[in-house]
């Protein structure tokens, strides 16, 4: 699996400049060495050897290995001791592998972060300084000097290679945190777009709803009006009257779908309230259908919001236009409640009732869901009582969502 976080620059460089120091600080101390004048001819053979011994080491427990191998601890300790062991015997043999012996600072990295890198640096420091100075002639302040200068060098190189490795750590969590910053705005923007689609779609299916019910509520009624009082002239000699109806009806309904499609509310209610609505309502329901219709208001009488009053008015309109369709009544009554926290709107008749009052098309057609439909956008209830030959109940409970008074 490929690692999301890959090594920046810096820590690439620094390992592939730990891996070959060794190799060049070792090339380098012998090349010193031999190139001595006073070296005696005697100790090549020697310097060779050790130089070979240390080759060795570096080779076989490092770069032959696998990888998996390489990077454990035990692994680590070993071949850094193995090649500060070489460069001590170095430098004693010959005080220009002081070089090599620099090398345990670039692998005391290994051991970061923790405790051990400390130890790696005092270690290599102790080594350095152990080989280069004459212990014959060596006195208690030069020794002192030489701890404190292993002191500072374990302090700063080993604080280094901690620090480093910290500040790596949190460059590579800060990398991670973007990283999954810009993933998450990927997804809240691909989130976004599709809740705008949906709530498109929604929107649409909402303006479609609305525009069936304003042309049920409306536009059917009123041509359903129209076809009943042309079908009453056509039966009677002296038709003026009926035709004068259907003509008022056509008026009417046009209106009404001019209004449904620049959803505005119904005429009655342009200058008056609910109560006086619902009272021209039953008049012209009345002339209309010939059915005596009783009109009723309870309570004290608030003006109420805009669409509280819409969605009433176009219920009542749906529940009288289905006693005129389907109940064949002889009397119907429209009672209107006030009683504080609700309004309530009831609606009978003595018709022949329905079957199913439970079902939103009990007769197949779309009254009861249009109601139902606009009673839940206000936050409002729908009942329907009713047995077959004895009427129908329609109860309507909406919130007295109070508006500006006219």
């Amino acid at each position: 699996m490929n690692d999301p976080f890959p090594p920046s620059t810096w820590e690439r460089r620094f390992e592939r400049a730990a891996e070959i120091v060794p190799y060049i600080t070792l090339a380098a101390s012998l090349a010193l060495s031999l190139a001595s004048p006073d070296r005696p001819e005697g100790e090549i053979p020697r310097t060779f050897a050790l130089t070979a011994l240390a080759l060795a080491w570096l080779l076989g427990t490092r770069p032959l290995l696998p990888a998996a191998v390489r990077r454990r601890r035990l692994t680590v300790t070993v071949h850094f001791a193995g090649v500060l062991a070489t460069a001590g015997l170095l430098g004693l043999h010959d005080p220009a592998f002081v070089i090599y012996c620099i090398s345990g600072f670039f692998l005391a990295a290994n051991f970061a972060p923790s405790k051990w890198t400390f130890a790696a640096v005092a270690a290599t420091s102790v080594v350095l300084y152990g080989t280069t100075l004459d212990w014959t002639q060596a006195t208690p302040q030069l020794i002192l000097f030489h701890l404190a200068i292993v002191v500072v060098q374990t302090v700063a190189i080993g604080g280094g290679h901690i620090a480093g490795i910290r500040i790596e750590d949190r460059q590579r969590k800060y990398r991670k945190a973007v990283s999954d910053l810009q993933t998450a705005m990927k997804e809240n923007a691909d989130l976004h777009a599709q809740l705008l689609t949906q709530a498109h779609q929604a929107g649409i299916l909402d303006e479609r709803q609305r525009m069936a019910r304003e042309i049920h509520d409306t536009l059917a009624q009123g041509l359903t009006g129209i076809i009943t009082q042309l079908r009453a002239a056509q039966r009677v000699e002296d038709s003026g009257t009926h035709l004068e109806l259907a003509l008022d009806l056509a008026q009417d309904s046009l209106t009404e779908a001019r209004r449904s499609v620049a959803a505005l509310q119904p005429h009655q209610l342009e200058d008056a309230h609910l109560p006086e609505a619902m009272t021209t309502l039953a008049r012209n329901w009345t002339e209309t259908t010939g059915v005596d219709l009783h009109v009723e208001v309870t309570g004290d009488r608030v003006p109420l919001s805009p669409a509280i009053e819409v969605t009433l008015f176009r219920v009542a309109q749906e529940a009288l236009a289905n006693v005129a369709k389907h109940a064949g009544a002889t009397r119907a009554g429209l009672t209107l409640s006030y009683t504080g926290a609700v309004v309530l709107l009831d609606i009978r008749d003595d018709g022949t009732g329905i079957d199913n009052p439970g079902s939103d098309n009990p007769g197949g057609g779309f009254g009861l869901s249009s109601m139902r439909q606009r009673l839940r956008g206000v936050g409002g209830t729908l009942e329907v009582e009713s047995t077959p030959g004895e009427g129908t109940a329609v109860s309507a409970t909406v919130p007295a969502l109070q508006g500006n008074p006219r």
